[in-house]
C-alpha cells in the first residue's frame, strides 16, 4: 500500500488523495467511492484532515514574528525581545490663556483633566492634561503658558486608575482602555489614602537602574489593552504591601484630533493643589480666551503589524546601541513616537567628510519639520545610546519635489465631459503620489509608470505626453547676507540656450524690479558647451517692454552634472512665493528621478499641469490629421517662459 502524504490545504486534492489511496487498498478495489454512501466517509475524513491541516500551518505561522498575523501573537513575540509597540498618539496643541479671578491667594491651580474643547472637520475633541498646572496671581490675573512659553495639551480624555498592592504573584495591574496614549501615563505610589506619593518614572528597558530605581514598565496585552509592571527589588524599586497607585492618562481619538485650531476653555480651577482635601473651586470673573500657539498635530494610530515586524528585530539587534545607520533608525523610532522615516548619513559620506559626525534627518507623520524643542529632546535622549566622541546632528528635512507637465489625448466619441477625466487623473496621480515607493528617503519617481497610470485611468485616454520637473524649496534670511546651497540628487539636463533653471520671484536689496534666476553653460570659444558640466547664474528681469535684463550677471554657479545650485553672498528682501520660499526648478536629464539618502522625494501633484487636448483623430472628427495638435505639444525640454509660474 503506498504512503501519501496529506500536506495539501485544499479540500477537493484531500478528497482525490484518500480516494487514490484506498483504491490502492486490495480490499476496497471494487467500491463505487462516487456513487455510495462511501463518498459521505470520505468528505468526512477529508473535512477533518483539512481542519488539522489548517489549525496545523495556523500554529507554524503565528509562532514566528514575520509570519505572525494575528496583533496579539505579534506583540507577544516582540516582547520576548524586548520591543514594546507604539500606543495612539494623542494629538498635541500649544496654547495659552489668562484667568482673571478676585482670589486672594498667592496661586491659581488648573486641575488635571480638561482644559479646553476644538475642533477638527466639524467634530468637537477634548484636550486634557495630565499633570496639575498653576500660575501667579498678579494684578487679579493668572497666566497659563506665555506664546513662547506655552501649554501643551492631549487631545483625549484624562482618565484615573486606582490599584492596590498585595504582593500577590498573580496580581496585575491593568489598564482597561485599548486608545491610551501611553506617552501620558503617569504612576504614582503612595502608603496613603488621599495622597499621590512618589512619582515613578517609565522605562523601557533594564539599563542603568537599580533596587532602589522608583520605575515602572508598561507592555501591552491581550486586546490592545496596557499592563503596568513594576520591580522585583533588584531591577527597580518592588512595592509595599498595601502600597496605594494611581495611575493617569489619556484616552484619545488617534490622528482624528489632528487640525485642531480655535479652542474653547473648559478647564477647573482650584485655590489649592488638588490633593488638598480643602481646595475650593475658583470661578473665572470674566470669560477666558484661549490662544494658539500650534494647531494639534501628531495624532496617529496604534503601531501597526508591519511596523512592530520591521522595527522590533532592529532594535533588538542595536542592543541600545547607536553605532550603525540602522540603530540609529531604530532608537529614533523608539525615543520619537512621531517618526513617519529617518535618514542617518555618517560623516565620512559628507561632502566635505565630517569624521565622528553623524548627520539625521526626520520626517514626522505629520507636518514637514521637528521643532527645535523635540530635536533638543532627542539628541538628549541619544546621548545615553550613542558612542562616546560621535556628535549627532539633527538637520531640517530636505524636500525633492516631483513635478509632471502632461497633455493628455483623449477620444470624444467615448467621453464627453473631458473635466471628470481630468479629476479622475489627478485622483489617480494623487493615489500614487502616497505611495511608499514615492514618500520616502530614497525614494524613487518612476516615469514608466506614470505614463501607463495616466493611459489606465479611462479608455477614452489614446495617449499622452509627459514632462518632468524637479523642485527645491529655498528658505531665505530676508534682508540678510547669507549663502545658499541647494542639492537636488540628480543630473540637470542642459541646454546650450540655457533658462535650464527657473525659480519664482524675489526681491534683492539694490534692486528695484523682481528678479528671477536663470543660467547660462559653460561654453569654449566656438560658442559650444566646454563639457564642464558648469553654468553660471544670473539675476534677471522683465522692462515694461518685457524685454530682458540682467540685474546679476554671477549670482552663483550650478553644477549640471552634480545637480547643485550655489549662490555667493546675496541680500534677499522679499519673495513673491509665500513664507519667505524661493522656489527653484529644473529638468532632470533622466525622467527617472531619484532621492539620495538624504533627500525624501515627494510627488508634487498640486503643483502639476494636466492639459486635456481632443483627440480628433482617434474620434474621427479629422481623419486627414489636418488640424492635429502634436506639433505644439512635446516632451522636450524647451526653454519656455522666463519665470517658475
Amino acid at each position: 500500500m503506498p504512503f501519501t502524504q496529506f500536506t495539501s490545504l485544499d479540500f477537493e486534492e484531500i478528497k482525490a488523495q484518500i480516494r487514490d489511496y484506498l483504491r490502492a487498498n486490495s480490499n476496497f478495489t471494487d467500491f463505487d467511492f462516487e456513487g455510495s454512501n462511501f463518498s459521505i466517509l470520505i468528505d468526512t475524513l477529508a473535512y477533518n484532515t483539512y481542519i488539522n491541516a489548517f489549525n496545523a500551518n495556523l500554529v507554524a505561522n503565528e509562532s514566528f514574528l514575520d509570519s505572525a498575523t494575528i496583533r496579539e501573537n505579534v506583540v507577544s513575540l516582540a516582547r520576548n525581545i524586548g520591543y514594546v509597540p507604539r500606543s495612539k498618539s494623542a494629538a498635541k496643541a500649544s496654547i495659552y490663556f489668562s484667568a482673571e479671578t478676585t482670589s486672594t491667594n498667592p496661586l491659581l491651580y488648573l486641575k488635571p483633566g480638561l482644559v479646553c474643547v476644538g475642533q477638527a472637520d466639524g467634530t468637537t475633541y477634548r484636550f486634557s492634561t495630565t499633570e496639575e498646572n498653576y500660575a501667579s496671581i498678579k494684578g487679579g490675573v493668572a497666566e497659563f503658558g506665555t506664546a513662547e512659553n506655552p501649554v501643551t495639551v492631549f487631545q483625549g480624555t484624562f482618565l484615573q486608575s486606582t490599584f492596590v498592592s498585595n504582593n500577590s504573584s498573580d496580581q496585575r495591574f491593568i489598564l482597561d482602555n485599548p486608545n491610551i496614549d501611553t506617552s501620558t501615563i503617569t504612576v504614582h505610589v503612595s502608603n496613603a489614602s488621599g495622597v499621590l506619593g512618589n512619582q515613578y518614572s517609565m522605562i523601557d528597558n533594564i539599563l542603568k537602574i537599580d533596587k532602589k530605581s522608583k520605575v515602572f514598565f508598561v507592555q501591552e496585552i491581550q486586546d490592545e489593552k496596557y499592563e503596568i509592571l513594576f520591580g522585583d527589588g533588584y531591577f527597580g524599586k518592588k512595592l509595599d504591601n498595601n502600597d496605594i497607585i494611581t495611575v493617569r492618562y489619556i484616552v484619545t481619538d488617534g490622528e482624528n484630533g489632528n487640525g485642531a485650531s480655535k479652542f474653547s476653555f473648559q478647564g477647573v480651577f482650584t485655590d489649592k493643589p488638588t490633593t488638598d482635601v480643602n481646595a475650593s473651586t475658583i470661578i473665572p470673573s470674566a470669560g477666558i480666551t484661549v490662544n494658539t500657539v500650534q494647531n494639534a498635530i501628531n495624532g496617529a494610530g496604534a503601531e501597526s503589524l508591519n511596523s512592530i515586524k520591521y522595527f522590533a528585530p532592529r532594535l533588538y539587534s542595536s542592543q541600545y546601541r547607536a553605532v550603525t545607520g540602522n540603530d540609529y533608525e531604530a532608537i529614533i523610532q523608539s525615543i520619537y513616537p512621531k517618526t513617519e522615516t529617518v535618514s542617518v548619513v555618517g560623516g565620512e559620506e559628507l561632502d566635505p567628510p565630517q569624521f565622528g559626525k553623524v548627520q539625521i534627518s526626520i520626517k514626522p507623520k505629520n507636518g514637514t519639520y521637528v521643532s527645535d524643542f523635540d530635536k533638543q529632546q532627542i539628541k538628549s535622549k541619544l546621548k545615553s545610546y550613542a558612542i562616546a566622541g560621535i556628535n549627532s546632528e539633527i538637520v531640517d528635512l530636505k524636500l525633492l519635489y516631483v513635478e509632471i507637465d502632461s497633455t493628455i489625448y483623449y477620444d470624444t466619441s467615448k467621453i464627453a465631459n473631458s473635466n471628470k477625466l481630468k479629476s479622475d487623473v489627478s485622483s489617480s496621480l494623487t493615489t500614487y503620489s502616497k505611495s511608499v515607493d514615492i514618500n520616502k528617503f530614497g525614494g524613487r519617481f518612476k516615469y514608466s509608470k506614470i505614463l501607463q497610470l495616466i493611459d489606465r485611468v479611462d479608455n477614452a485616454i489614446t495617449s499622452n505626453i509627459t514632462t518632468v520637473k524637479i523642485r527645491r524649496d529655498l528658505k531665505v534670511l530676508k534682508n540678510q547676507f547669507a549663502q545658499y546651497e541647494l542639492c537636488f540628487g540628480n543630473k540637470f539636463h542642459i541646454n546650450p540656450e540655457g533658462f535650464n533653471i527657473k525659480s519664482t520671484g524675489f526681491s534683492v536689496n539694490g534692486a528695484t524690479n523682481i528678479v528671477y534666476l536663470t543660467d547660462v553653460p559653460n561654453k569654449d570659444a566656438n560658442g559650444k558647451l566646454d563639457g564642464s558640466g558648469m553654468g553660471i547664474l544670473s539675476a534677471i528681469t522683465r522692462n515694461q517692454k518685457d524685454e530682458l535684463r540682467v540685474v546679476v550677471k554671477s549670482v552663483g554657479t550650478v553644477n549640471y552634472n552634480k545637480g547643485e545650485i550655489i549662490l555667493n553672498t546675496i541680500n534677499i528682501t522679499s519673495t513673491t512665493a509665500a513664507n519667505d520660499l524661493v522656489e527653484i526648478q529644473a529638468f532632470p536629464d533622466s525622467n527617472d528621478v531619484v532621492g539620495l539618502k538624504d533627500l525624501y522625494l515627494h510627488f508634487d501633484v498640486s503643483n502639476s499641469k494636466i492639459n486635456m487636448i481632443k483627440d480628433v483623430i482617434a474620434s474621427g472628427e479629422d481623419v486627414s490629421g489636418v488640424v492635429f495638435t502634436r506639433d505644439y505639444y512635446t516632451s522636450s525640454y524647451s526653454n519656455g517662459d522666463l519665470e517658475r509660474k
